[in-house]
């Protein structure tokens, strides 16, 4: 037991949460054993190298499913794959940023030459706006970077990359909470415990009737249960009221930190944009929907919605 390291070890050595542990787990890119003597995940050497190897990966991009067919691959052909695609991937972002430069700096040398000062020079620039708009639709892009209609084309494709942003309204219901747990817990007493009882909890909203929370390494669960439901019921756990809320909802295909942080990385630049806040008095949530299920199997990925708790910004004036 001298070489095995403990997963609380494992999180602070590499600054990875123990659910992303788990989920790569889940995903079977390592594995964890457990012994009598020991409650909590443990991890070999083996596992520990196999780790890094991920942590490299995911910083060039690469998505958990390829991590998957390259840990699963005997030879070095599919990892050469993966990594020439992310090659031709990152050519082709790169090749349209040179572009949308090229269309920005036009812009630019034209702009100069305009005295806003002058009446004319922006009535002249409206004008020239209009023109462009309404004959939008006619124009065919031929090779030239300073095409208008190249330019939506170009922003678009680069807009992808931005996670969409949908702003939603929680109502307050009646939740089980497994209570501030480890996730060792939540993952394995709680969840074995609410799916022996599913009949007792309903759907809250779109289909998301649990959502998880994380605080100090540590999880919370919580499930809208029915009205008829009694305190008695649900020991050794709790039966409260869930205060809803507005939230920005944002989609994480790969269910670890690293693609969480590059939502929310986004979702903050976005918020800029708005008259929105984050509301630090309620948690972050979480709510994952697998592919295994009847009704998503079309999916064929694991999706996490991403809830982060907003508030007007007149709010807080």
């Amino acid at each position: 037991m001298d070489n095995l390291v403990k997963i609380r070890d494992v999180s602070s050595r590499y600054d990875i949460s123990a659910r992303t542990l788990r989920y790569y787990e889940d995903k079977g890119l390592i594995s964890s054993i457990r012994s009598d003597d020991h409650a909590y995940r443990l991890y070999d050497n083996a596992s520990i190298n196999k780790l890094e190897q991920i942590l490299i990966l995911r910083k060039l991009n690469i998505s958990v499913k390829d991590i998957k067919l390259i840990f699963d691959s005997s030879g070095s052909d599919v990892v050469l794959n993966v990594l020439e695609k992310k090659i031709e991937d990152i050519d082709g972002e790169v090749a349209l940023l040179h572009e949308l430069k090229d269309i920005v700096l036009e812009f630019v040398s034209h702009i100069k030459q305009l005295d806003f000062s002058k009446e004319s020079d922006v009535k002249l620039l409206y004008d020239k706006t209009k023109e462009i708009e309404t004959s939008l639709i006619n124009v065919d892009y031929a090779g030239n970077p300073a095409s208008i209609n190249r330019l939506l084309e170009v922003t678009e494709k680069l807009d992808k990359k931005v996670p969409d942003v949908m702003i939603i309204k929680i109502p307050n219901f009646r939740a089980l909470t497994s209570g501030l747990v480890s996730w060792d817990e939540i993952f394995g007493a709680f969840e074995e415990w609410s799916n022996a009882r599913s009949h007792f909890f309903k759907s809250v909203i779109f289909d998301c009737a649990d959502f998880l929370t994380g605080k100090d390494g540590k999880a919370e669960w919580f499930v809208g249960v029915n009205d008829e439901v009694m305190d008695a019921d649900v020991e050794p756990y709790k039966i409260v009221e869930f205060h809803g809320g507005l939230y920005a909802v944002t989609v994480s295909v790969d269910g670890d930190g690293e693609s969480h942080n590059k939502v929310r990385a986004k979702v903050d630049k976005w918020l800029e944009t708005t008259n929105f806040i984050e509301d630090e008095s309620r948690a972050k949530m979480g709510h994952m929907i697998y592919p295994h299920d009847d009704i998503m199997k079309g999916l064929g990925y694991h999706q996490m919605n991403l809830y982060l708790p907003i508030k007007l910004k007149e709010d807080c004036e």
